[in-house]
């Protein structure tokens, strides 16, 4: 029981990390998916943009650049894009050109974190504005919307710009290029390269560049990425690494106690057996602690972190974690049993 819980524990740390990583990719490719929509060109101000986790949503981290000088045909816009506070709960804002004044378009997870519905007055920006629930608002979408006048009054001159092509360009893999060589701007297709401060912006190129990944799928990996590097990534390995320790020193003190048992049946040709039934054993207690440890992980993350877990991340996770029992049965069980049977069964009868 003292294996199984140690083992267990430390699935359980493992997961719980995998579960917050998986949940930020989802979240990242679903979040850059909404604020790109239809563009094919994102373009982010010089201070970058980032993750509010207290938002659920992307900002900007700066003002946009002025003006685009765009090739013919090709359009542009521009978001007002940044965070505040709104019945005591921050929340993303987003301001468009042709979005009424008097109006704020909530998705109903955000309505449902401020507590309104629809028709209710929302101050925002020292404006009152009406309420308009947008019940079927894409799950990347985690902010009030209004005009750019009250957003930017609410959040500041902070934002970015989202470019469109017309269709006969569509199936050019150059785009950024394009639109860097007409407004100087530099421009990449790997989401993890961020703006020089000291410029006017950077070009994000979301439809270019090789490979079969896309952006928005590559932009997740750099959230998972940063999750799994972090800190608390360091302390899910050790965990890991306390767990193959725990499972190979018990499993080490079983086979030890039980040599005169493994002897008496080796010596009358059931040494396979012997294999058989002790791996039978140890995958029972590896599949116990991993049912523990991945039930324990989605209590502790859906008390304590609700807001950021999902259950698809978590059954991810548990997934991931399920293909280290095989390598746990191999170092913590197979070995140990394997090479106590290379011994005669004199030498196991031996000495006890």
């Amino acid at each position: 029981m003292l294996s199984t819980l140690g083992i267990a524990l430390a699935i359980l740390s493992v997961t719980v990390v995998r579960t917050i990583s998986a949940s930020f990719a989802l979240t990242g490719a679903e979040t850059v998916d909404a604020v790109v929509a239809d563009a094919q060109l994102w373009v982010v101000p010089a201070d970058g943009v980032t993750y509010d986790p207290e938002a659920e949503a992307l900002v900007a981290d700066g003002a946009p650049t002025a003006s685009l000088d765009l090739p013919d045909g090709w359009t542009a816009l521009r978001t007002v894009a940044g965070e505040t506070t709104v019945n005591g709960k921050t929340v993303a804002v987003h301001g468009l050109e042709g979005v009424d004044a008097g109006t704020a378009l909530v998705p109903s997870s955000v309505a449902e974190r401020l507590g309104v519905t629809d028709g209710d007055t929302l101050s925002l920006g020292g404006s009152d504005l009406t309420v308009s629930l947008e019940e079927d608002a894409d799950a990347g979408d985690t902010w009030i919307t209004t005009s750019a006048d009250v957003a930017t009054t609410a959040v500041g001159d902070v934002g970015w710009w989202t470019v469109t092509v017309p269709a006969a360009d569509l199936t050019r893999n150059d785009l950024g290029a394009v639109l860097a060589e007409s407004t100087g701007l530099p421009t990449t297709t790997d989401p993890a390269v961020s703006p020089d401060a000291a410029g006017d912006g950077l070009i994000y190129d979301t439809v270019g560049g090789s490979g079969a990944t896309t952006f928005e799928q590559r932009y997740s990996a750099l959230f998972s990425g940063q999750v799994t590097s972090s800190a608390l990534g360091l302390i899910s390995t050790i965990g890991l690494i306390l767990g193959f320790v725990i499972a190979v020193s018990s499993f080490l003190a079983a086979v030890h106690e039980r040599r005169r048992e493994f002897g008496i049946m080796s010596s009358i040709g059931l040494a396979d057996e012997v294999l058989y039934f002790f791996l039978v054993e140890s995958g029972i207690v590896f599949v116990t602690a991993w049912v523990v440890g991945v039930l324990g992980a989605g209590a502790a993350v859906a008390l304590v972190i609700p807001e950021i877990a999902t259950p698809l991340a978590w059954v991810q996770a548990s997934a991931m974690v399920a293909a280290f029992l095989p390598a746990m049965a191999i170092v913590g069980a197979l070995v140990p049993v394997h090479r106590l049977l290379q011994q005669r069964p004199v030498q196991l009868l031996g000495g006890l």
